[in-house]
């Protein structure tokens, strides 16, 4: 089996392109937010301070997550890319939820 049949059984896609655009949606994501950092690094003095650190870990989340939301609606794949984000966002809550100790 392909890496690509692989990937949209797990995906649950319909065809090969599909599965190919939404990495490319992952990629220019990946390569934006790279991007974004280093012009803010280059640009502003805060951007060697702690400060900015810490800052950019917070909202590196949030912004990344819009960041792929926008490139999943420009190449058609918004319904993918949203029920991709419910599920992700389920799983972080779920990490805060405590399961119930039998005993």
């Amino acid at each position: 089996m392909s890496f690509i049949q692989k990937l949209r059984d797990r995906w649950q896609v319909k065809s090969a392109l599909q599965a190919w655009i939404i990495l490319l949606v992952f990629a220019l994501t990946g390569t934006t937010i790279m991007f974004l950092r280093r012009i803010l690094k280059a640009n502003f003095d805060w951007a060697q301070t702690d400060w900015f650190t810490y800052s950019y870990y917070w909202l590196i989340l949030p912004i990344y997550n819009l960041v792929l939301l926008g490139y999943g609606f420009l190449f058609g794949q918004f319904e993918f890319f949203w029920n991709f984000e419910k599920r992700f966002f389920g799983r972080i809550v779920g990490l805060f939820k405590r399961k119930p100790q039998n005993g």
